[in-house]
């Protein structure tokens, strides 16, 4: 991106946060075992006039150059967890994803307001997962104290991507991390690559003997959902549960998804899941 290109778009995304022209959309996620939904992931969105909608991977970085993450941060975690009270309410019960910048992570005092943003909606911590990208690991490795005291306030830390970074067994070992999510690109060809089934099944295996979550994102078809549970995985996230959602469309969908699933699992109802996920998701 070029020096005038970045502005304007540095220049737009201002905009936005004081205009209020970023909204958050939500994605299911889904027990593999069963279909029961245990949590929604929380996704920024930006919706520009005359750029139209502009994805994380464009802003998110942007942000970050130009300290703007915090803020971004904050707003965006503020509402979902607004967001979490009003499902409650409505009587749908689900945890809370979101995903955070290695950059909030070098404020020392990040945990502590996150804990009290949870304390102020009345947000139990227990049903929230912040999600790290596999990239970003390697400067984490100096933040261990920070990445502890999330999990000593009870809030989980999930690896996204899980598989792209060099450095991967010896970060997941290292960090107090409770969930790993598996990278899309191993999941797209699942059921026409045996190098990547050999991978998935590996990653999984690894996750629960570590005693942690296992995630798959970017499921799209029966056949991956199929090989999926027949490997024990823990939680789906993808188009073939969901797309991303507005925050109203959850309930309804939730409804939908229980006569689904049945549809969804038939080419696997002989497949026995080894699934670790607790009951409390």
């Amino acid at each position: 991106m070029t020096g005038t290109a970045e502005l304007h778009l540095l220049e737009g995304f201002e905009r936005a946060l004081i205009n209020h022209r970023l909204f958050m959309a939500y994605q299911p996620k889904v027990a593999a075992a069963d279909g029961r939904l245990v949590r929604v992931e929380a996704l920024v969105r930006w919706d520009d006039p005359k750029l139209g909608m502009v994805g994380p991977s464009r802003f998110v970085p942007l942000a970050e150059r130009h300290g703007l993450i915090d803020q971004l941060t904050q707003w965006g975690l503020r509402t979902s967890l607004r967001q979490w009270r009003s499902w409650q309410a409505s009587g749908v019960d689900t945890a809370l994803a979101f995903n955070i910048s290695a950059l909030s992570l070098e404020h020392l005092d990040f945990p502590d307001l996150v804990e009290r943003m949870c304390r102020g909606l009345d947000v139990p911590a227990d049903r929230l997962v912040l999600e790290l990208t596999e990239g970003a690991t390697q400067p984490l490795i100096k933040l261990m104290d920070t990445l502890t005291r999330f999990r000593i306030k009870g809030i989980g830390l999930a690896i996204d991507d899980f598989g792209t970074g060099y450095s991967s067994l010896i970060q997941l070992r290292q960090l107090p991390f409770t969930e790993v999510k598996i990278e899309r690109l191993f999941i797209q060809d699942l059921a026409q690559s045996r190098d990547s089934r050999t991978i998935v099944k590996a990653i999984i295996d690894l996750a629960h003997d570590l005693g942690l979550t296992a995630t798959a994102e970017g499921v799209e078809t029966a056949e991956q959902l199929a090989i999926l549970r027949d490997f024990g995985c823990d939680i789906i996230q993808g188009y073939l549960i969901a797309q991303p959602l507005a925050p109203e469309e959850l309930g309804p969908w939730a409804t939908r998804h229980g006569r689904r699933w049945q549809m969804l699992v038939e080419p696997s109802r002989e497949s026995r899941p080894r699934s670790r996920l607790k009951a409390s998701g």
